[in-house]
């Protein structure tokens, strides 16, 4: 049993492989997933108390069934926290994802090391997936479009303010303005201040897509555009350019990485 932690700046998502068996499965399948609130601050002893509570929430009699862990964290502090969770709490092989480890993708960026943990493991599970030239949208804190190319190699990408820390700077800054619920508006053309937020949220960000994909294409050729993070849901179904919709890809890659890096 392989466990997957993919820490972002503002949620944490943890994955459960088990080994494929049956008819039409072969390889480890996502067996359950969880995502909880990422909190910085959060020591190696209450990660490992949390992991052993969502285990025992998904019927799992006991943590002793896992055999590996690997970690994609774009924060330091988690990252540390998780290495000594793994290290104390679990007798199970442990991978964090950082510069070093292989990936088996090339990295054509300025400065590899710039590239994060979750941005690769996206990269690498998009192209094992549905080949390439490829874009893969991760919506979360921040929106990001990793590039791939027809030979497996990530060719960099765009980096654009998050859907909730773009209506957390509308609502700090417009008096006038309160949170919403965001859910797709009755049309565009909103009649009340609601609906209008809803619009310009959904309707603007899947515009925004369609734009940068069409700009992204003009350099790489045509593509096949893959959507993933928490929000992706939201946007998916108003773009024109994404093609797949695959919410669990980052665990995905995060699970081929610790494969590529088995002796």
């Amino acid at each position: 049993m392989l466990v997957a932690i993919d820490v972002g700046n503002t949620q944490t998502v943890v994955g459960v492989f088990e080994a494929g068996d049956g008819p039409g499965r072969s390889g480890p399948q996502l067996a359950c997933h969880w995502r909880v609130a990422t909190v910085a601050s959060r020591t190696a002893d209450e990660l490992a108390l949390m992991v052993e509570q969502l285990f025992r929430m998904q019927g799992f009699e006991s943590t002793d069934a896992i055999t590996g862990i690997v970690v994609g964290s774009v924060v330091p502090r988690q990252r540390s926290a998780l290495r000594e969770m793994a290290a104390k709490w679990f007798n199970a092989e442990t991978l964090v994802v950082e510069p070093g480890v292989r990936t088996g993708m090339p990295i054509h960026y300025d400065n590899p090391k710039e590239v994060g943990a979750d941005r690769i493991a996206d990269a690498v599970a998009a192209f094992e997936r549905y080949g390439g030239p490829t874009i893969v949208i991760d919506f979360g804190t921040a929106t990001t479009f990793e590039v791939v190319s027809e030979a497996g190699e990530y060719l960099g990408g765009v980096i654009i303010p998050g859907i909730e820390i773009s209506l957390e700077a509308l609502f700090s800054r417009a008096a006038l303005l309160s949170r919403v619920e965001l859910v797709e508006p009755r049309r565009v053309l909103a009649k009340n201040t609601v609906e209008s937020i809803q619009s310009g949220v959904i309707y603007g960000f899947a515009a925004q897509v369609d734009g940068l994909c069409r700009r992204l294409e003009d350099e790489v050729g045509a593509s096949t555009v893959v959507a993933t993070g928490g929000l992706a849901g939201l946007i998916a179904p108003h773009s024109e350019a994404i093609d797949y919709h695959d919410p669990w890809l980052t665990l995905e890659g995060l699970r081929i990485i610790f494969g590529r890096n088995q002796q």
